[in-house]
């Protein structure tokens, strides 16, 4: 009888289970608009970083088509990375501000909260560094450097508009943790 009593709601709660996987759905659709914003560890630029640099990032984007089980987004994005210090320069300085452009598949897999995708950026990067040299001056460099990158995420939803979120790759940042908001 005890079998049969244990049985029962672990059967009950199996099939609840696979009715909330059927019934869910996509984050992202075709006209969803979401913003996503954090702080990691930035990208090095011009291979001129010491330690590790500071990254920020946040993104804007839309579905926009689409694309098998998923959606494709557009958007942009702006971020910037910072680093101080390290080698024979302790006063050594630079950082990265970049605008650009970016493009992602998202995928659901049909769990409830759930938005996977990968994705590609491309952009401008305006990056300055600066050092004092054995001579007592002060060296400053400002350029302007193609940013182009590869990224992969994953959001999970608390609620219908608001979650947290990683990202990972070669872009602003190689990683990184913040929020993610579905504004539409």
């Amino acid at each position: 009888m005890k079998k049969q009593t244990l049985i029962s709601p672990v059967l009950l709660g199996i099939a609840f289970s696979f009715t909330s996987v059927i019934n869910a759905q996509n984050i992202v659709e075709k006209g969803s608009v979401l913003f996503n914003a954090g702080a990691g560890i930035g990208n090095e630029y011009n291979s001129n970083y010491y330690k590790s640099a500071l990254g920020t990032k946040a993104a804007l984007e839309v579905g926009m088509w689409q694309a098998g089980p998923g959606v494709i987004t557009l958007g942009g994005q702006v971020g910037g990375t910072f680093s101080n210090g390290g080698g024979v320069l302790a006063n050594y300085k630079t950082h990265t501000f970049i605008a650009g452009g970016r493009s992602a598949w998202h995928h659901g897999w049909n769990v409830n909260g759930l938005d996977t995708y990968a994705g590609l950026s491309t952009g401008a990067g305006f990056n300055q560094y600066s050092y004092t040299n054995n001579e007592n001056v002060k060296i400053k460099q400002n350029e302007v450097i193609p940013v182009f990158g590869g990224f992969v995420g994953v959001s999970y939803f608390i609620t219908p508009s608001f979650g947290i979120n990683v990202e990972a790759g070669r872009d602003i940042t190689q990683i990184q943790g913040g929020i993610v908001l579905k504004i539409k």
